[in-house]
């Protein structure tokens, strides 16, 4: 699914994000991505969905060269793509409904198919009596859920998130990594960056760490790979 060989991310001014990166996350696996700010798990999310290039190396999606393929493709490739951030990025002028139906509106959806992939979507995030609702009258965690219904709701195969966590408590942390859970169970293969280790260690996915930038512990092992391939 997702293969990094040797991948490195230099900035303008000179800053090297990432350097050498390899790791095999196969289809339909589940993985956290850890390490302290500034270590790199963003800027690798960023290489996946295209929103970065790599400066060196490899980086492979579903067999497709991310390093050397043209701006053209890439809205084609992120069409498989659902990307989950820490701070929503949700429209407050617009309703639940609305914010989660913009990429189908965006790939060209037909009006009676938006609303039923919508109220899927909001149906699995649990929160289908919220369709009407502005976002900024929900709670932290259900604008979190939003976001996430946003993401799966043009059926990705890949799931990236970026502390999607960070702002809620405890409890709510684990609803929502539960819920990707679950997401993985029907197949969709899973990459989340944060810190809560906690939290990681109870959900028992293997774990890929960061530390300036170099791959310090990669838990999807080689005879993972091999098996996977």
């Amino acid at each position: 699914m997702i293969r990094f060989d040797n991948v490195s991310k230099r900035y303008p001014g000179g800053h090297e994000a990432l350097s050498n990166v390899s790791f095999h996350l196969p289809r339909g696996e589940m993985a956290y991505l850890t390490g302290h700010s500034g270590a790199g798990k963003s800027t690798l999310l960023k290489l996946i969905a295209l929103i970065e290039r790599p400066s060196r190396g490899n980086l492979l999606l579903d067999g497709v060269n991310l390093s050397s393929v043209s701006n053209s493709k890439i809205p084609y490739i992120r069409r498989n793509i659902g990307i989950i951030f820490q701070n929503h990025h949700l429209l407050y002028d617009r309703s639940v409904f609305d914010n989660v139906a913009l990429p189908l509106i965006i790939a060209g959806f037909q009006h009676r198919e938006v609303g039923k992939r919508v109220r899927a979507a909001l149906d699995q995030v649990g929160l289908l009596n919220k369709e009407k609702a502005e976002p900024i009258t929900l709670s932290g965690g259900e604008q979190q859920r939003v976001g996430i219904a946003r993401a799966i709701v043009h059926k990705p195969g890949l799931l990236l998130a970026d502390e999607p966590t960070g702002n809620l408590d405890p409890e709510l942390s684990r609803e929502i990594m539960e819920l990707f859970a679950r997401f993985n169970q029907v197949g969709v293969s899973v990459l989340i960056a944060s810190h809560d280790l906690d939290l990681i260690k109870q959900m028992g996915n293997p774990v890929i760490s960061l530390n300036q930038g170099r791959l310090e512990h990669n838990g999807l092992t080689t005879a993972h790979e091999a098996e996977h391939a």
